[in-house]
């Protein structure tokens, strides 16, 4: 292992013009297209054309301030650690074990627009009103938080994050703040919303976290998760016998024996593998989770595989690529099922 010292990262912003049509979850279940067009190629195609990434304009930056900081620029917390080829975060090392290097990033900004088609364009379901006080939790890039703190001016909005990747310019009403979120909560403020996304695979004991959000929320307050179901499903036999069934039975096997076991919960929304599914919006859906998923892969295997699952990096390596296979493959009519759950505070 060997330190990487943090580099200021050029701001990058994910757009998409692609039409978003239907409902957010299918009232019929999902169904394999059938036919011989070509109407998955070329939905595939026009959602990708799409995924453009601006390195050097955001139309928004007259409103953005540097981020202030009280640490030390030599701070233990902006070195990285470097392992298997990708870099992790130092602070509380080996608490998340995905990466929080430059591709990485870059995926998690494509996440975000993939949860913005999922919920067509709304950036939380919790019918909070008014809210002055918001907290982001796991903020990651910070992706969210600067959207929503563009969009609602008067709110003042805290992303916390245990890697400090966020841009260096950011709205006047967003700041950021490196914390594990399960130590004790020292927020001086109480939050109108607490708001978590893809949360599974980051804490051993989720409880204790809940608690520490209910008590940040001040009367009437709410506490939102957007996440994915675990593990991925199949609407018939297809995904039996396959690399990506094996990688995620290995991958969840692996993850509990660090402790961070993750349970079937109920969905609410699908997102097909590949565009194997019928119908516009969730071949646009299924575009962006294909490539999310492409592009997360080797994050998701290699600290876990190698750090609890008795593999070798070669041997991860060579997994994935059967993997990625799979997730191509639109004769495996997988899916991923996602859900939004909030909960109020009583007033």
């Amino acid at each position: 292992m060997s330190d990487k010292i943090i580099e200021s990262r050029t701001s990058k912003q994910f757009v998409t013009d692609a039409p978003v049509e239907g409902n957010s979850a299918p009232s019929a279940g999902l169904s394999p297209h059938s036919g011989g067009s070509n109407e998955s190629e070329t939905m595939e195609e026009s959602a990708l054309q799409h995924l453009n990434i601006d390195y050097e304009n955001d139309s928004a930056i007259g409103g953005m301030t540097p981020q202030t900081s009280t640490m030390s620029v030599n701070s233990s917390i902006y070195q990285f650690v470097e392992e298997n080829g990708r870099t992790y975060h130092r602070y509380k090392e080996g608490t998340y074990f995905l990466p929080n290097d430059e591709a990485e990033m870059e995926r998690l900004d494509l996440q975000h627009q993939l949860w913005m088609l999922t919920l067509h364009d709304e950036m939380h379901l919790s019918p909070v009103k008014n809210p002055r006080q918001v907290l982001d939790i796991g903020t990651g890039t910070g992706i969210w938080a600067i959207e929503f703190a563009n969009r609602f001016p008067s709110v003042n909005v805290v992303g916390t994050d245990l890697s400090p990747i966020q841009p260096e310019f950011i709205p006047s009403n967003c700041s950021f703040e490196v914390d594990d979120l399960e130590d004790q909560w020292n927020f001086p403020q109480k939050f109108d919303l607490v708001h978590g996304r893809a949360m599974v695979t980051c804490f051993k004991d989720p409880a204790t976290v809940f608690k520490s959000a209910y008590d940040s929320l001040e009367p009437g307050g709410y506490f939102e998760l957007q996440d994915m179901a675990i593990p991925m499903r199949a609407i018939d036999d297809t995904l039996k016998g396959t690399a990506m069934e094996f990688w995620a039975d290995t991958t969840m096997s692996a993850a509990e024996k660090l402790g961070r076991s993750w349970k079937n919960v109920e969905k609410h929304f699908q997102w097909p593998m590949n565009p194997w599914a019928k119908g516009k919006h969730l071949k646009i859906l299924a575009t962006y989770w294909m490539e999310d998923m492409l592009r997360a892969l080797e994050g998701l295997s290699m600290a876990v595989l190698t750090r609890a699952g008795g593999m070798t990096k070669e041997e991860v390596e060579t997994l994935t690529a059967k993997v990625r296979k799979d997730i191509v493959n639109k004769n495996i009519h997988a899916y991923q099922p996602v859900l939004v759950v909030y909960g109020r505070k009583p007033e």
